[in-house]
């Protein structure tokens, strides 16, 4: 309803405008000023002062009282109050909220048509998911969520560095070490964390073995890049034992957050058909190629970017940069638009990447760079294995142990005999662990630095993932106690008439508007924010407002029990596009 009131707000404004010879250009429609009781405002006033030499809020009154609210089902009075239009809903857009929101499909958007492909994470395959990275898969993840509800066709990639130098190191440490050779046991027994000690061992190595040995493996590693960049199918075969193995261990720990993918697209793959091959010979031709410190390079001064691109060695082969230019021409061959989530530190890449896209003639504006900020982590058990890091697999093992903790904590001895079960206790723990950990790095926006707290992060008082999922809960349980698993067959959304109930109702309203921001915006952040914003009304509502009290009219109980159901699936779908669990029960 809040997209249909909207349309009926700047079609109402537009009419007026008109009516008065004023230009339609920007409309200004807007959230209302704080206190003001009103839904939507226009500041169009502001705009059109020097135009009608007038100040701003005598411009407002002659544009509110040109409008005839009568007109749109959704607009019950516009009014000016100092510079600003404020318009208030209908009856009809509060009863229609009611209906609208009994559908589980809630907020989804209408199609676009458009075919977008999401990319993220895209660590590379040399051993398990590290946690300094998890803002990637989450952010990417959630990105690609909102995109999807926005009516965008999507599709999630993980694009697979499996033609670089370490990828050569692997694949040789691997066919040379035995497990004899290997100082430490798997710490966990994951494929990615028994061959990460293979990639380990050849560093090692080649930082302190015998000159002579290192000069040799030297040779055998240089032999193997090569092969792959001549597209040699044995070496390739070689290499993608590694590869895979690794890669299945580490979908394992990004499956947990959860983070999926529609394809991991490798890039051997553009070695092999021959595309990074044409992209070295166009990169070539430009006046901006120069071959300088035995690399060729691009030039790249006239976009304000004073470091070089090297796009190819001395011995003819490629850069990660290169091969990557081929991948982004074959998403732009294949879909609408490409979004990419990077970390900061790969900001000037970026910029590269887009002015050497737009030498090669491509519309760089098919492409959107998601950055983010790194997240600072918790001390304690996190920092226990000095030199090998701190894994996604501990933290989401911490997160779920914290919050297993925590509902414990949170049991009485009766309601653990009579209401919840261990194996509740375990699905509690796992849902609301891991959904903390990841709407609190979600709910931030992506460019601001954050450091991850678990007492935040965990408390059920708090803005946090479980005082939301609380919310869900709990609208399950009011339906489960009415005996129903959503709205009565019939109901009077507009028995709806109390200050909590029309609050709860103008939350609701909007989630489909937040979805197109977030997606126009690529900040799924503001999703989480709504949910934090729908869970205060509804916790308001609840007090306010008795669902199911005996002295509760039926009529109103079961319009109650309506808002209760559209607030369910609100908040439910809003944490879906997040990526959180939605708890029936905590």
């Amino acid at each position: 309803m809040y997209l249909q009131f909207r349309d009926d707000v700047e079609a109402a404004l537009t009419s007026a405008l008109e009516s008065l010879d004023l230009p339609t250009d920007d409309l200004g429609v807007e959230d209302p000023p704080e206190g003001v009781e009103a839904v939507l405002a226009s500041s169009a006033a502001f705009r059109l002062a020097g135009e009608v030499g007038a100040p701003p809020p005598k411009v407002a009154v002659d544009i509110a009282e040109a409008i005839d609210a009568e007109a749109y089902e959704y607009v019950e009075s516009a009014s000016a109050q100092g510079p600003y239009v404020n318009f208030v809903p209908s009856d009809a857009y509060y009863e229609g909220t009611v209906e609208s929101a009994q559908d589980e499909e809630f907020g989804h958007l209408e199609p676009t048509g458009e075919s977008i492909v999401v990319e993220h994470t895209s660590a590379n395959p040399t051993g398990p998911v590290h946690v300094g990275r998890a803002r990637n898969p989450i952010v990417g993840d959630a990105v690609a969520r909102v995109l999807d509800f926005a009516g965008n066709d999507v599709e999630r990639h993980y694009y697979v560095n499996d033609a670089g130098r370490q990828m050569a190191v692997f694949t040789w440490a691997y066919e040379n070490f035995d497990e004899s050779d290997l100082d430490s046991e798997p710490e966990r027994e994951k494929d990615d964390y028994d061959l990460v000690r293979y990639y380990r061992k050849g560093n090692d190595f080649l930082e302190n073995g015998d000159p002579e040995d290192v000069e040799e493996a030297e040779t055998e590693i240089q032999a193997i890049m090569q092969g792959l960049e001549a597209g040699d199918e044995e070496t390739y075969e070689r290499v993608q034992t590694v590869v895979d193995t690794v890669l299945g261990g580490m979908r394992e720990s990004l499956e947990r957050l959860p983070a999926e993918f529609d394809e991991f697209v490798k890039e051997t793959r553009f070695l092999r058909d021959s595309s990074v091959e044409d992209v070295v010979s166009r990169l070539k031709e430009f006046d901006e190629a120069v071959y300088e410190e035995d690399a060729w390079q691009l030039e790249l001064d006239e976009f304000g970017i004073d470091k070089n691109l090297v796009f190819l060695r001395s011995d003819g082969t490629t850069l990660y940069a290169t091969r990557d230019l081929a991948h982004h021409e074959w998403k732009f061959d294949n879909y609408d638009r490409a979004v990419t989530v990077l970390g900061e530190d790969h900001k000037l890449q970026a910029r590269q990447m887009n002015a050497t896209l737009e030498l090669l003639g491509n519309d760089t504006d098919q492409l959107q760079q998601v950055l983010y900020s790194y997240v600072n982590l918790p001390e304690g058990k996190m920092s226990t294995r000095a030199g090998t890091g701190i894994d996604l697999d501990d933290l989401l093992d911490e997160a779920v142990e914290r919050a297993r903790n925590e509902v414990e904590d949170r049991l009485d001895d009766r309601s653990r005999d009579d209401e919840i079960t261990e194996e509740d206790i375990e699905r509690i723990a796992e849902q609301v662990g891991i959904g903390a950990v990841r709407y609190d790095i979600v709910s931030k926006q992506p460019t601001k630095a954050i450091t991850f707290e678990w007492d935040r992060a965990l408390d059920f008082e708090a803005q946090s993932a479980p005082y939301v999922q609380y919310v869900h809960a709990r609208c399950c349980g009011i339906l489960d106690e009415a005996g129903l698993e959503s709205a009565p067959e019939e109901f009077d959304a507009s028995l709806l008439q109390a200050d909590a109930e029309r609050e709860l109702l103008e939350v609701v309203a909007r989630f489909p508007a937040v979805i197109e921001e977030a997606a126009d915006d690529l900040e799924p952040h503001v999703v989480a924010t709504y949910t934090r914003e729908i869970a205060e009304t509804f916790n308001t509502f609840y007090r306010e407002c008795p669902v199911l009290k005996d002295d509760v009219d039926d009529d109103v109980r079961d319009a109650r029990l309506a808002l209760v159901s559209a607030s369910k699936h609100a908040v439910g779908n809003a944490l879906h596009v997040l990526g959180v669990a939605a708890p029936h029960s905590m």
